[in-house]
């Protein structure tokens, strides 16, 4: 099921304040788990509730056909799930700035916070199980302790520079479950840092269908399609020889930036697209923004680079 483009709805002028603390009333069906919230509003029912338990934000519009099917399915997961999480809806028609400053370009949208940080997020009209393996991520499901805890070591094992202690715990948990998004996605996203794009797409393809969009597996194709557009991009020492000459270029910028994101140089990457959306946001079609968002998705929604470029991009779209 494809997406709804957000520009195909209304969008009205930005309203409200970002900081502002407001009331929202309870959804019918929620049961005290799901709400309505408004921009005014974000600020208590998100950010603050979400140092409590982990808290979804369902970014929707009432013209949008895969939305109707979605906010179901979301509702069903989150009660079964006892208020391990909270469900919060926004329609964007009515409060388009926040959607706006994170970056929301089509809908519906989902984007989980935890302890006052957005921290993961998925988009279009997917199936009950990835929205139940979603919400078993954040600590809202039945996942295994074990799996769990297995997945958290490997993550540290990463942190610490030790690739083959992650590796093998990867292997021990795909073992137990060979359908293991998180797992299949850490792999996956190992293999790329090791520069193995072609074993990294044979660990992405053993994911199942009901699987294969899964937050942590589409992380990793996003990177592997930034990694194969930076491939044939040329010498990067010589587009900053053309940037010397010519500060405009914004194609030799846009090109550099892709070639640093390769380099694991994510905050210049960001800068130098930053730079082509301030000093001209109409080039190539918005594309310089474009690309940053594409960025985000790969770098994932906590990356220190995401968070930072994520605030510089609202202040240049929003001040």
């Amino acid at each position: 099921m494809s997406d709804a483009d957000f520009n195909n709805g209304s969008k009205p002028g930005l309203v409200g304040d970002f900081g502002h603390a407001g009331g929202m009333q309870a959804s019918a069906s929620g049961g005290g788990f799901i709400k309505d919230t408004t921009t005014a509003a974000f600020q208590a029912d998100v950010i603050q509730e979400s140092r409590n338990q982990p808290v979804l934000v369902d970014f929707w519009a009432p013209w949008c056909g895969p939305c109707k099917q979605l906010t179901p399915v979301l509702e069903k997961a989150v009660n079964e799930a006892g208020g391990a999480v909270k469900l919060v809806k926004m329609n964007i028609d009515d409060h388009p700035a926040i959607p706006g400053q994170l970056g929301i370009q089509s809908i519906p949208a989902v984007i989980a916070f935890k302890d006052g940080q957005p921290v993961d997020g998925f988009q279009g009209a997917v199936p009950e199980s990835q929205v139940k393996e979603f919400i078993q991520r954040l600590g809202g499901g039945k996942q295994s302790p074990k799996i769990d805890e297995a997945l958290q070591a490997a993550s540290q094992a990463r942190e610490a520079g030790d690739q083959q202690m992650a590796a093998r715990i990867y292997s021990m948990v795909l073992e137990a479950e060979p359908d293991n998004a998180d797992a299949l996605g850490g792999m996956a996203e190992m293999l790329v840092e090791a520069g193995d794009i072609e074993a990294a797409k044979s660990v992405l393809d053993k994911a199942p269908e009901d699987k294969a969009d899964a937050p942590a597996i589409a992380a990793v194709r996003a990177r592997i399609q930034l990694a194969e557009q930076a491939a044939s991009l040329g010498d990067p020492a010589d587009l900053e020889r053309r940037l010397a000459d010519n500060p405009k270029d914004h194609q030799a910028r846009f090109d550099l930036a892709m070639i640093q994101n390769v380099l694991g140089e994510r905050v210049a990457a960001a800068d130098n697209l930053l730079h082509i959306v301030k000093t001209d946001r109409s080039w190539n079609d918005d594309g310089a923004r474009a690309q940053l968002l594409t960025f985000f998705e790969a770098w994932g929604p906590t990356d220190e680079a995401t968070l930072q470029a994520r605030r510089k991009l609202s202040s240049l779209l929003f001040s």
